[in-house]
């Protein structure tokens, strides 16, 4: 029991040397499970731990690299012995061993000493690929259609006399690809590869397809879509352009049990063909003529006579490069609640859920027949399909060849929807929803006694789903664009969801390849289309490129997105300095979507110079830390000043000391300077209150938007007034996350009040999540923690909620709180693994000093 304690520092409590000792779990090569094309020549590994006694930790390590799994399980690492090497870390340990070739296969295993001096078992085996290190591996040629058509076949056969020990495709099909091995799709990805600029990084992604290749004569067959590098329009776009016609390049690397080897290769001597995908567009929709299929295309002995060859067509401009984020997959599948037939010939579909993905439908008729599917996210008043709130016209459509019952779905383009409109002469069996996004890795739980704030997070959790795709998308119909404000002012939320480490990098990676000369860093990356105004610049989204990076430090240790975009961000926060007068920087969007008098877009109780100068100071504040961190003295030195200037400006411009505010006193103009320490420290506490007294005097509402949001979730919650949020989000009879459940969202909208001309599927006001996470259930890393090292345990129980509980499966290891009160005691169990730290908090309100049942587990 915790007495008359406001702190406490948790340290190894108990040892048995008689319990097993730490062991190693989840092993990750760059951040990643088993990747298969891993592009560095000293990849990092990583680990976590677990322990079945307190008291635990790493003191050692050992890491063995082999060229095969049985070298693996005989102990021998061929590639690499590390030896025992003295050290407590799990994350950053780069490969020390032989030189890795391009498409080398290597196995490895780890074993951790504990604290006693004994050593843990190994760990389950785990395995990283070698991508195609540089551009002579590359053998292989961008090949296409002469005649370009929406979405081509192309194939080739080859035999094989020798048993196969091991098959990799590298493959890059633009803008999005299906490949198909002897009939079979290969791998469970989908709308591969991932989105880039072009210009300057094109994917590539690997699969293993051993088990799909036989002996005697194989088939190798791709299909390839429009996706965004190839937007044409023919129905709702939110741009055009193009980046040149569909292509293929195609590298299958064969490994023979003898040691030998061959190679196909995507060349002129590939057959191309139209195919029975007649329109596809990333956007519009997806037509498919199933008359148009040629049966067993993509396996040996199809007589493609017909067809023609395939030609040679201009490379991209961009360097191959491996994808590194998590690929896209069908990741669940919704069926059918109701249907609805508001008038002859038509029915609805509703799959009960606002979701980001395509409708799978079984039909039957004859040759001919058709189903045309119009998916929407809401109704109009005559029980129709509306798309009013994103993007139209959009539809899919399946014409059928007559045989039977056909099952249908889209490759190449996907909506965010929640009911399907049905039309045509065909008869629908029945009528799915696949939904489709990253497969990043679920590492978050949360949940709570308050079943409406449960309700509230499975509405963000499902808004962040749909819109986690190739880049952090805003929404998933209309959009489809990287919005560069969600992934950092979300990015503190969704991290507590979703392994993001690989994510970030991408995203990082776009940011730099979108940069201006001037150091202009857009709104949106990749910059598919230029915006103007502040749909093109505005800070608060482009400051992403100095918060995103420094996130993913923060997150997972990964200090490598810090080194390799620095020179970037200096370069962004110049030309923010540029626009500055007496440096107050007012352009861009501001607090969008905030509640005002008018109709929701940029900022109206914000003034522009609050929310743009903030974060040029943010900027400069983290630009001084992260200079710090890699070494850049000088740097750190200049920005801490320049900041200094900034705030004194921001001070003068902006506080009203009488009035104890900034500005116009709005919720996002109080928070702002108070979360990013602008405001002095002896302000803090009465704007604090005036936030809360704002909230109180609309009734328990919020007015902050987009950018503000986030920021006052966050003062209140340090400020000690949870209470407040607690009130906020327990309200259902105005704009706000219970109104939105009311009004029949199942997803997170993009106007507070669910209004139905705006998205019904935006993760954007979605930093709830954080407060559940950190403050609620009272689980956050530490100000200075990296990859969660140091964690702060703070319960706010608040309201009516009588438990909560929070699991975070950290870089590493599980760290777990769970609360619960009885009468007016409460009990506190916290998980730990070996080597976090933690400083808890006893709960402020509700339970008196004294009143706590405290346990911790290692």
């Amino acid at each position: 029991m915790l007495k008359h304690m406001r702190s406490l520092a948790i340290a190894c409590l108990l040892c048995s040397a008689a319990q097993a000792a730490v062991q190693p779990v989840r092993l990750r090569c760059e951040y990643r499970r088993n990747p298969e094309a891993v592009e560095s020549a000293h990849p990092r590994l990583g680990w976590a731990l677990t322990a079945t006694a307190n008291g635990e930790a790493q003191t050692a390590w050992r890491i063995l690299v082999a060229s095969s799994q049985s070298a693996l399980r005989a102990d021998r690492g061929d590639l690499w012995d590390s030896g025992k090497v003295a050290s407590a870390g799990t994350i950053q340990t780069p490969y020390a061993g032989k030189p890795l070739r391009s498409g080398m296969a290597c196995w490895w295993k780890v074993r951790v000493w504990g604290k006693d001096g004994r050593p843990s078992a190994w760990s389950e085996p785990a395995y990283w690929g070698m991508g195609l290190l540089s551009v002579s591996d590359w053998k292989a040629r961008w090949i296409g259609a002469a005649s370009p058509a929406a979405s081509p076949l192309l194939r080739r056969e080859f035999r094989l006399d020798k048993p196969v020990r091991r098959a990799v495709a590298y493959t890059s099909g633009l803008g999005q690809f299906e490949l198909r091995l002897n009939g079979r799709k290969a791998g469970a990805d989908v709308l591969e590869p991932a989105w880039t600029n072009y210009r300057k990084t094109v994917f590539y992604t690997a699969h293993d397809v051993t088990a799909l290749l036989k002996p005697g004569m194989n088939a190798a067959g791709v299909m390839l879509g429009n996706g965004m590098y190839n937007v044409t329009g023919g129905r709702y776009v939110k741009f055009k352009g193009s980046f040149g016609q569909p292509k293929l390049i195609f590298q299958l690397e064969i490994e023979f049990t003898d040691g030998s080897g061959t190679r196909i290769v995507s060349d002129g001597n590939w057959r191309v063909s139209p195919g029975p995908v007649r329109f596809t567009c990333i956007y519009g929709g997806e037509d498919y003529d199933a008359r148009h299929e040629q049966p067993g295309w993509d396996a040996p002995g199809f007589d493609d006579a017909a067809w023609q060859p395939a030609a040679e067509v201009t490379p991209p401009e961009g360097r191959l490069a491996a994808q590194m984020s998590p690929p896209v997959r069908v990741i669940e599948t919704f069926k059918t609640v109701r249907v609805t037939q508001p008038k002859p010939g038509v029915r609805v579909y509703d799959l009960g859920q606002n979701f980001s993905g395509w409708p799978r439908v079984r039909a039957r008729g004859p040759a001919g027949a058709t189903v045309k599917m119009i998916p929407g996210e809401l109704l109009d008043a005559g029980g129709l399909v509306s798309q009013r709130s994103s993007g139209s016209p959009v539809w899919f459509s399946y014409t059928l060849k007559g045989q039977g019952v056909e099952d249908w779905r889209p490759r190449f383009s996907y909506y965010g929807f929640r009911y399907v409109q049905v039309e045509g002469d065909a008869t629908v069996e029945s009528l799915e929803g696949e939904f489709i996004h990253s497969s990043a890795e679920r590492v978050g739980e949360f949940s709570c006694s308050n079943e409406l704030f449960n309700r509230i997070h499975r509405l963000v959790d499902a808004a962040v789903r749909s819109n986690l795709n190739h880049v952090l998308t805003d929404c998933p119909h209309r959009e489809k664009l990287g919005w560069l404000e969600v992934p950092h002012l979300m990015g503190p939320s969704i991290i507590y969801g979703y392994d993001l480490a690989s994510f970030y990098a991408k995203v990082a990676r776009d940011m730099a390849e979108a940069q201006l000369d001037n150091g202009l860093v857009p709104d949106i990356a990749p910059e598919y289309t230029v915006f103007k105004g502040g749909f093109r610049d505005s800070p608060e989204w482009g400051s992403a490129a100095v918060v995103v990076p420094w996130l993913a430090y923060r997150a997972y240790g990964d200090r490598r997105p810090l080194e390799a975009n620095y020179e970037g961000m200096k370069r962004y926060v110049a030309y923010l300095g540029s626009r500055a007068t007496g440096h107050i920087v007012s352009h861009g969007l501001g607090d969008w979507y905030d509640v005002g008098p008018k109709p929701p877009g940029p900022s109206q109780l914000t003034p522009l110079g609050v929310t743009a100068t903030a974060f040029y100071y943010h900027d400069l504040k983290l630009l001084a830390r992260i200079g710090a961190l890699l070494g850049r003295k000088e740097d750190s030195a200049r920005y801490n000043a320049l900041a200094g200037e900034v705030r004194a400006a921001f001070n003068a411009r902006y506080f009203d000391p009488a009035a104890h505010r900034y500005a116009t006193g709005s919720q996002a103009a109080n928070a702002m300077p108070l979360v990013m320490e602008l405001a002095e420290p002896e302000w803090r506490q009465a704007l604090v209150e005036a936030i809360a007294g704002d909230v109180r005097a609309r009734g328990g509402r919020i007015t902050a938007g987009d950018v503000g949001h986030r920021f006052a979730l966050v003062a209140l919650a340090e400020g000690g007034r949870s209470d407040v949020i607690f009130d906020i989000a327990s309200r259902s009879d105005g704009p706000g996350y219970g109104y939105q459940l009311k009004q029949g969202a199942t997803t997170l909208t993009e106007a507070w009040d669910a209004n139905p001309a705006s998205s019904q599927n935006h993760c954007m006001l979605g930093h709830i999540e954080e407060w559940f996470y950190g403050w609620l259930a009272g689980l956050r890393p530490d100000p200075d923690a990296v990859a969660f090292d140091r964690v702060i345990i703070d319960p706010q129980v608040v309201g009516d909620v009588t438990w909560a509980k929070a699991v975070y499966e950290s870089p590493r290891g599980r760290v777990a709180v769970e609360w619960r009160l009885h009468g007016a005691e409460l009990s506190l169990d916290v998980q730990l693994p070996p080597g976090v730290s933690a400083t808890v908090i006893p709960a402020r309100t509700k339970v008196g000093a004294g009143a706590h049942r405290f346990s911790v587990k290692r």
